[in-house]
């Protein structure tokens, strides 16, 4: 039987993909096999610390938790972009500087429009009269 080299390149492949499908196959099966299958109360009930819940969890939240996750990924994609250009920046030249100016001013902009907004007003100055979005 001959093997080409292509095919030869992906036995390994095959053979990581193999063990890795019995090891995940072999452990469900151990768990399922070693688990109790019985239901307690117990198993049900909310924990938190050891201390044991009252009340509701549902609560309002209030927006600005929101607004400041989604700061968070705003600037930290744009750390990453920034970042990426940054260690190849010798390779971009002169037009890749001119990308990354842009992208820079349109997130500027953005910021700039979400601060006229108010989308920026919380906390206790914004109770206090400032602007509320």
């Amino acid at each position: 039987m001959h093997v080409s080299i292509r095919q030869a390149e992906l036995i390994p492949l095959a053979l990581y993909t193999f063990i890795a499908v019995a090891l995940i196959a072999g452990l469900l099966v151990a768990a399922w096999y070693l688990g109790s299958g019985r239901d307690a109360m117990d198993k049900q009930a909310p924990y938190e610390s050891g201390v044991l819940p009252t009340g509701t969890a549902r609560h309002a939240s209030q927006v600005p938790f929101y607004l400041i996750a989604i700061f968070f990924i705003v600037f930290d994609v744009e750390g990453a972009f920034i970042l990426t250009w940054a260690t190849s920046w010798d390779l971009l030249g002169i037009p890749g500087l001119a990308h990354i100016t842009v992208f820079i001013v349109v997130l500027l902009l953005g910021l700039v429009w979400l601060w006229m907004k108010g989308g920026l007003d919380w906390g206790p100055s914004a109770s206090r009269g400032g602007r509320k979005a």
